[in-house]
């Protein structure tokens, strides 16, 4: 084993002064810790800077507070801020190799550190990471090998973005922009379109009886990550929902996350083609007579930036459910809505078979991570 501090040059970021953040785009970028998975980011720094910190697009990067990412930097001339280090393998040493083992690694790490209200990752802590380090053929190997399915992973996510474009696109050629109705439609609020809107409930956990062999779906966030809701990571059994808030959801509900990590960036919306229960970080609309349930979903995601720019943040991200029930919506004829949505379940099919996809090559790449690394 051999430490990674031998095998790579890591560099601190600079506490470059708050004062001088700002959203000006004609400054250069500031990489800080939430910016590290995506490689870029919307805060710009005014003030003078040592120009050690000036990252390359390309600079591999790990994020220390939170979730421990490693991602590779996609911008030239951003700064390095505090928080976040820049790994840099020395030669002999395939960074696309410590890249996936760092992968693994930050992982575990992140698994077993305690903490209150956010996890911290330490130079201390790396200082300490040790790799199992082969010949330079064969870290090159394994590396390829990982990237292969990795740039597969890319695609996949790339088509299903496409189909989600298609989706959005055949709406605003029908019905127009739903946020300022500018095909002069119908409209009405969230509130009255639906005959009921409740949230969930998590059964006791001191109560194991409750979740033994459980039968029903409980979705939470975490299985929000389709369109189409047909299991999730738990379950629980009726015992459970009768002795909780949980209730059992109809199929063909609308279910949208309204607290969690996640409404920094997406607004998670999904119907259930079974049924399930929900916990209270989400909440189920059963839409009337004048609402196809999918038809709701989808002008939930249409109106998505607009609900998110009201995200705030208590003890977790989250959004005002009264101001939710009380958006408006447009209400074109019914007969027009299931024609949307008849094609809507089209593309549903072809996101099926290319989630399918998605899922092998990422249960591959879980087993040969797993394989290499432990």
């Amino acid at each position: 084993m051999t430490k990674l501090i031998d095998l790579c040059d890591i560099q601190y970021g600079y506490a470059f002064d708050s004062n001088c953040f700002s959203k000006d785009n004609s400054y250069p970028q500031l990489a800080r810790i939430r910016d590290v998975k995506r490689g870029y980011s919307e805060t710009f720094y005014t003030g003078k800077y040592p120009k050690e910190y000036v990252l390359s697009a390309g600079d591999l990067l790990i994020g220390m507070d939170g979730e421990f990412n490693v991602a590779r930097w996609k911008i030239d001339g951003a700064l390095l801020n505090q928080r976040v280090c820049k790994v840099v393998a020395k030669n002999g040493t395939n960074e696309e190799y410590i890249r996936f083992f760092l992968l693994k690694q930050l992982k575990t790490i992140e698994e077993k550190t305690s903490f209150v209200t956010v996890k911290h990752l330490s130079a201390r802590e790396i200082n300490k990471i040790e790799v199992d380090i082969p010949k330079l053929c064969e870290q090159e190997k394994i590396a390829t090998t990982l990237l292969m399915l990795e740039r597969i992973e890319e695609l996949r996510n790339r088509e299903l973005l496409l189909l989600d474009e298609l989706v959005r696109g055949r709406f605003v050629e029908l019905f127009g922009d739903p946020v300022h109705n500018d095909k002069g439609w119908e409209t009405d609020t969230v509130e009255n379109l639906c005959k009921k809107i409740y949230g969930g409930g998590t059964p006791s956990k001191v109560h194991p009886e409750y979740y033994e062999e459980g039968d029903i779906p409980w979705v939470s966030s975490k299985d929000m990550k389709t369109d189409v809701l047909t299991d999730s990571q738990i379950k629980i059994n009726q015992l459970g929902v009768d002795n909780s808030t949980a209730k059992i959801v109809p199929v063909n509900s609308v279910i949208v996350v309204i607290r969690s990590g996640i409404l920094k960036h997406t607004l998670p919306v999904a119907i259930n083609a079974v049924p399930i229960t929900v916990n209270q970080d989400l909440k189920v609309f059963i839409p009337g007579e004048r609402m196809v349930s999918r038809f709701l979903a989808v002008q939930f995601k249409m109106h998505e930036k607009d609900i998110l720019t009201g995200v705030r943040a208590v003890t977790a991200d989250n959004i005002e459910f009264n101001l939710l029930k009380q958006r408006k919506l447009i209400v074109p004829p019914i007969e027009l809505q299931k024609e949307y949505v008849t094609f809507v379940t089209q593309i549903d099919k072809s996101k099926l078979i290319v989630q399918k996809e998605l899922d092998e090559t990422q249960l591959l790449f879980d087993s040969l991570m797993q394989e290499y690394f432990g």
